[in-house]
């Protein structure tokens, strides 16, 4: 994810920015402002509203504060399984109940699962407030967590994994990079889960990790558009004011050692074009270095005027595709940078020409144009997730999630507007260092050839 897409929403408004010094030049800086009005309920729920009457509608949103880093060995994936478990029923609203009522109210709901957290949210019009509610109270007192609902949703979760990673090269050595990079990090595991594991999950394993880890004192609601705060407030506490807390999740912590050296992973399978992904070991989203890697990774790979684009696509004309990606996470991530060859193209040819793209920006190749252009960009992606009601809601929720406080969203593009060349050259130099690095190379397989051995470690 952008670090744009942490950003907070808001009433905007523009102000000169001081100058900072450096080779900063006059920006706009945007300050946000946001009505939000927060209500903690007596079981230790989090109550987060945002009054917006320009449309007839409204987001709910949750998040659960517990993702993939939460799990263990053994029953890897059970945080995605629950993703699609949600959906399933409840004690008072059967299966598929949930979804022909919010359709049939013009909304649409939907979920997604991370490494560090898991969220559901709902877009509906104003009138369905009252049936939201109940919906979502519901199942979260009484999901049914049955056999049936466990296999049904197995089977589902399984097939997933074979289309998104096991058929897809590009999931497939994601998912590698992530296992080989990692020793001891949760983020070692996919989210998705490792199929043994997935097979393993029990109906007692479900039972206890939605006791634990969907309990109101561990989730932030977030209620966004044409509501009236203070009538919420009062529904909030008779739908959901009566669930039990439960004694808080365990901490994570991140026991993840320092990498001392390049670590490379080959895997061949059936795939046309060989490709490489590259993560560097970086930091977690609330370091100071966390903003420059987001302008490093703009610089990169936004749009075709891009380091990546320009030089291995448009001037070398070896890559077909070319990007960079860095998500920042609660504990240490990666900055990713992907690569797939042009046909005829060897995926050492692309390994060399990458490396003097991140050689040449560590060595201070920066300009004052590409810099600008990525403080512009990033400030456009922020502004654009601020569009729409579930865009807000979902910026509130996860900065309220992972740094305890909505607010803190407010200095983000400030700190991106900081970052100076000497920052980036600084960051480059620092974190793209061979000895951070894992590679894992994509070797093409004809069709219908034996694959023994598929996937093998390489010294450096």
């Amino acid at each position: 994810m952008p670090f744009a897409l942490l950003l907070g929403a808001a009433l905007m408004t523009q102000v000169p920015a001081k100058p900072a010094g450096g080779d900063r030049t006059d920006i706009n800086r945007t300050v946000i402002k946001l009505d939000v009005q927060r209500h903690t309920l007596r079981n230790g729920l989090s109550l987060l509203i945002l009054e917006d009457h320009s449309a007839p509608t409204f987001c709910y949103l949750t998040y659960f504060k517990v993702g993939s880093r939460n799990e263990r060995p053994g029953i890897t994936g059970i945080s995605h399984l629950f993703e699609h478990m949600m959906f399933n029923g409840s004690s008072k609203f059967g299966p598929k109940v949930f979804d022909r009522l919010i359709e049939s109210g013009g909304g649409y709901s939907n979920g997604s699962t991370w490494y560090d957290a898991t969220n559901y949210y709902e877009e509906v019009s104003s009138e369905s407030l009252e049936t939201v509610l109940d919906l979502e109270s519901d199942r979260m007192r009484s999901l049914l967590i049955t056999p049936e609902n466990l296999e049904q949703e197995r089977s589902i979760v399984k097939e997933e994994r074979r289309l998104r990673t096991d058929n897809s090269t590009e999931g497939k050595i994601f998912e590698l990079l992530m296992a080989n990079a990692f020793i001891a990090s949760p983020y070692r595991w996919p989210v998705v889960g490792w199929e043994p594991d997935l097979n393993n999950i029990s109906l007692e394993d479900c039972k206890d990790y939605f006791r634990t880890y969907y309990a109101p004192n561990n989730a932030v609601v977030v209620i966004v558009g044409d509501v009236d705060a203070a009538k919420t407030r009062s529904l909030m506490d008779k739908y959901f004011g009566d669930l039990p807390s439960q004694s808080p999740p365990c901490g994570v912590i991140d026991p993840e050692p320092e990498q001392k050296g390049e670590k490379r992973v080959i895997h061949r399978m059936q795939a046309e074009l060989p490709a490489i992904m590259v993560g560097y070991k970086t930091v977690a989203w609330d370091h100071a270095d966390s903003p420059v890697l987001e302008v490093i990774r703009s610089i990169l790979t936004d749009g075709e005027s891009s380091r990546l684009y320009r030089t291995l696509i448009y001037e070398k004309q070896i890559a077909t595709e070319a990007y960079a990606f860095f998500r920042p996470s609660i504990h240490a991530g990666l900055f990713i940078i992907y690569v797939q060859a042009k046909e005829e193209v060897e995926a050492a040819a692309l390994e060399a020409a990458l490396g003097d793209v991140v050689r040449a920006m560590a060595a201070g190749e920066v300009t004052d144009r590409e810099l600008q252009k990525a403080r512009n960009q990033i400030r456009a992606e922020a502004i654009k997730e601020l569009k729409d009601n579930s865009g807000k809601a979902d910026r509130i929720a996860l900065y309220e999630s992972m740094a305890g406080d909505y607010k803190k969203m407010f200095t983000v593009l400030d700190q991106v507007d900081a970052v100076t060349r000497d920052d980036v050259v600084r960051v480059a130099k620092k974190y793209f260092d061979i000895d951070r690095r894992t590679i894992v190379t994509l070797i093409p397989e004809p069709a219908g050839e034996a694959q023994k051995d598929e996937t093998q470690e390489v010294e450096p």
